[in-house]
């Protein structure tokens, strides 16, 4: 979107990423093919950092290992995670929907090389988050897109992401996060 071909790898099929999709493990992947490509973004598992996982130490955290294998291929690079890995990232830049005029206040951290230091606009908390298990209420609520939520159309259009279902949107990350990264990079290598 942002002037890119984009192509996803994971683990496991997934079959509605509207891209090019590689199932392989993403970083034994990027460092066979990782200086093939213009720039890369990586997710690493956020179970080990999300706030709402049981029993967090059973899960890796894998922002370390990842940092190395991307400052090891040496193209530009963004890893993405939830706010409990914070701690763990470099500078990382915080993005929200109300940045980009979604109705989800979805904060991720985003650390980069190159550094961009400052997010297309300030959060602008205006509504109300919907409380779990409730209808939200269109023209009063952000949608709340975490584990299981009501009313999967709203937060389709609160994401903007059309091609997911519940469990597809509770792990996803609006397009127009990546999309703006995508902006500043082409900027950048151009």
């Amino acid at each position: 979107d942002a002037g890119f071909e984009v192509a996803g790898v994971d683990n496991k099929p997934q079959p509605h990423y509207p891209y090019k999709m590689i199932v392989a493990d993403a970083l034994m992947y990027a460092v066979a093919f990782g200086r093939q490509y213009d720039a890369i973004h990586a997710s690493p598992v956020c179970k080990g950092y999300s706030t709402i996982t049981p029993n967090k130490s059973k899960h890796k955290k894998g922002i370390a290992i990842t940092r190395r294998v991307l400052q090891w291929i040496g193209k530009p690079y963004i890893i993405e995670n939830v706010p409990g890995a914070r701690r763990e990232m470099v500078n990382p830049l915080m993005l929200c929907g109300t940045m980009f005029g979604l109705l989800t206040l979805r904060h991720r951290y985003f650390e980069s090389d190159p550094q961009l230091w400052f997010a297309p606009s300030p959060c602008r908390h205006v509504r109300l988050v919907v409380k779990r298990g409730r209808k939200p209420d269109r023209d009063k609520h952000y949608a709340a897109v975490t584990g299981h939520f009501s009313d999967v159309e709203f937060a389709k259009q609160a994401m903007g992401i059309d091609w997911l279902g519940q469990t597809g949107l509770a792990q996803a990350i609006p397009p127009a996060y990546t999309r703006w990264y995508g902006t500043q990079f082409k900027e950048l290598i151009s």
